[in-house]
């Protein structure tokens, strides 16, 4: 049974788990607020690479306050042993009263085993509190579980006409700073962004977070190549040692260049190529979901955009809109999609539309 003030702690502990959102897989972004008598006494979330878990950080801050105390933690408490013991026994040691939670964790390590020991403790567990909050903070953590792949943005800035560069391939820039801070945010919020060997090779580009004070959350790079081509000389190839970069290829890429990568400290995936002999983009999902991924993101031309279209990969669609026109002549934002019927285009429902500097920034997430 939920108390009046629940909610509000509830929603203290979600922000708070957001804080590790990009900075936890594969572990879920948790977040856990101790109240006791009605003042928090204890507050914490995930650390980066996963440990300590959020309950962990919040007991130890809350000490012998925590006795007694109602927990607000955002996932069900793990009950195994990994790097660190059973969050679910450190919470019944401390003595709390009450476990308030929106969602059983999913990892079959767990599936409601951790609210079975506490409530075997004599521990009251109310479960489903903010559940669907709950559950979008951690839809990637979700989805790895359910699908085995990553929930994946595609992130597109575009002219009111759609385009994303003029016909000679000018696209700087098309949206604002304040879209391209937003872009950079999505990005610090991401495990891995995703990108093609052309766009690699051609352009050369960083992929990092830029904002002040946020420049460690740059995501993984993943290139995508069939052939796996990608020059040693590249910028993400000779960061890979600190950046984690990730190769994706298709299973009869080079031997030669797959050790050369990885010398390089470039760490390469294979995945199964498509029907149509290039690299299946639903085969490098799952692969990134088994490499432990859940939040992958791509601002990626107007190829990648309909190849994960047409594969029905795209969970969210981040599109800002800016307020100039280029033609039919520019590059589209979406490539071709070889659509016969209206019926099978691809449908996503809004879930935001604000204005962001001059932009118009809209969120979408696939129908059905």
């Amino acid at each position: 049974m939920t108390a009046p003030d629940d909610a509000r702690w509830m929603h203290a502990a979600l922000a708070l788990a957001a804080r590790g959102l990009g900075r936890v897989a594969p572990n879920p972004a948790v977040g856990c607020m101790i109240v006791a008598q009605g003042r928090a006494v204890g507050r914490g979330w995930t650390q980066p690479g996963g440990r300590p878990h959020a309950e962990r950080v919040a007991l130890d801050r809350a000490g012998t306050a925590a006795r007694g105390a109602d927990v607000y933690v955002t996932l069900e408490p793990c009950a195994h042993y990994g790097k660190t013991p059973p969050c679910a026994d450190a919470l019944i040691a401390a003595g709390v009263a009450r476990v308030i939670c929106p969602l059983t964790d999913p990892d079959r390590r767990v599936a409601g085993r951790g609210f079975a020991r506490l409530r075997a403790a004599g521990i009251t567990v109310d479960v489903g509190l903010m559940a669907d909050a709950a559950a979008a903070l951690n839809i990637g953590f979700l989805m790895r579980h359910s699908a085995g792949r990553p929930h994946l943005t595609l992130k597109l800035a575009a002219t009111l006409d759609g385009r994303i560069a003029t016909a000679t391939g000018e696209s700087q820039w098309i949206s604002g700073p304040e879209a391209r801070a937003e872009a950079h945010l999505l990005r610090a919020r991401s495990d891995a962004i995703l990108v093609g060997a052309g766009t690699v090779i051609a352009d050369d580009p960083a992929l990092n977070v830029r904002l002040p004070g946020m420049e460690d959350r740059s995501p993984i790079p993943v290139i995508l190549s069939a052939q796996a081509r990608a020059p040693l000389t590249l910028a993400l190839v000779r960061d890979a040692p600190r950046r984690g970069t990730m190769m994706v290829h298709g299973p009869d890429a080079p031997p030669a260049r797959l050790a050369a990568l990885g010398g390089a400290g470039v760490r390469c995936l294979a995945a199964p190529l498509g029907a149509d002999g290039r690299l299946s983009l639903a085969g490098a999902m799952q692969a990134l979901g088994a490499a432990g991924i859940t939040r992958a993101m791509c601002e990626g031309g107007g190829s990648i955009a309909a190849a994960l279209l047409a594969e029905d990969l795209v969970d969210e669609l981040v599109w800002v809109s800016a307020g100039m026109l280029i033609g039919a002549e520019g590059v589209a934002g979406v490539g071709p999609l070889g659509l016969r019927r209206l019926a099978d285009a691809p449908r996503f429902a809004r879930t935001e539309a604000r204005s962001v500097g001059a932009d118009l920034l809209s969120r979408w997430v696939r129908e059905g």
